[in-house]
């Protein structure tokens, strides 16, 4: 084997280094907007700086994890978001894949309904949730729906009663999610071999049966994607509560994410919404985590 010259190395390291280099301009902006941000925040949960953002910040050690572990508000949003996730991920979880099934037939006109159903996920979500609050105003179009049918004579609070409220911004929340997740699904089944659906006719299952029997397992990979995309979409839910609800009544659909903004912002908290936050990237990173063991199929 002949030795590479003193040249050839350099050309060697400049041509390993050349990957590095399309990388440094990203990795720069990831690191101003990101990862320092994201360090300066973890520093700070450790710190009392707020209101006076003049003054430097106090180090105070666990202080804050310990406020905020006597937080009653911090629960209810803890609560809030569990309750989001369960209401919102296991209907995004099936009825997309519904959905991708019945749009994968080949019959005509069936583009347009993958248009239609797909529409709902380029529409801003401030647009979005602006146009439902007019549908759930006390005037609004349900409400005049269910008069004139004569279910109800004043309408009902949909956004303004603490039992209807986080249950009303679900309905946008899974709205406006179905045709994304709906697209995951159908890249997913055009995997499948027609030749298992014919042999499964062979033997009597046909129909829905069919799916049950092939399309159901063969999708569990995806099924598990789409439910832990999500549930971390849903973990950080904040546009809907912002426009529609603004945490309220009651805190009945207070979420974490717009609890951290409401302490930073409006009380100028900074130090404990970076405590707040600290507690939501452990929830995030752990879903992520998973996320990740099932693109490597370690879970599925």
């Amino acid at each position: 084997m002949v030795p590479l010259s003193e040249n050839s190395k350099q050309l060697a390291l400049w041509r390993s280094l050349i990957p590095y280099l399309f990388l440094a301009p990203a990795l720069t902006v990831l690191g101003l907007t990101v990862f320092w941000p994201a360090i300066q925040a973890l520093y700070l949960s450790f710190t009392s700086y707020g209101f006076d953002v003049t003054q430097p910040p106090l180090w105070i050690g666990l202080d804050n994890f310990r406020e905020l572990l006597g937080d009653r508000t911090f629960w209810t949003t803890v609560k809030n978001t569990l309750l989001y996730l369960i209401g919102v991920v296991p209907l995004l979880a099936i009825l997309p894949l519904l959905l991708a099934i019945l749009v994968n037939q080949k019959l005509r006109g069936m583009r347009w309904f993958r248009v239609a159903y797909y529409t709902p996920v380029v529409i801003s979500m401030v647009v979005a949730g602006i146009a439902w609050r007019w549908l759930y105003a006390e005037n609004g179009f349900f409400n005049q729906i269910l008069i004139g049918l004569g279910l109800t004579e004043s309408g009902i609070p949909w956004l303004t009663s603490p039992a209807l409220a986080m249950p009303s911004v679900m309905v946008v929340t899974i709205w406006k999610g179905l045709g994304y997740y709906m697209v995951i699904y159908l890249a997913g089944l055009q995997t499948i071999p027609p030749d298992l659906y014919e042999a499964a006719a062979i033997e009597g299952s046909d129909g829905w049966r069919k799916h049950w029997d092939i399309t159901f397992p063969l999708m569990r990979p995806y099924i598990f994607l789409v439910t832990v995309i999500s549930a971390i979409a849903a973990t950080k839910v904040f546009e809907e509560i912002y426009i529609m609800t603004q945490g309220g009544p009651l805190n009945s659909s207070k979420t974490i994410v717009y609890y951290v903004y409401e302490l930073a912002f409006q009380e100028l908290e900074l130090s404990y919404a970076c405590t707040v936050g600290l507690a939501l990237f452990l929830v995030i990173l752990a879903l992520s985590i998973l996320r990740l063991m099932s693109d490597r199929g370690e879970v599925v």
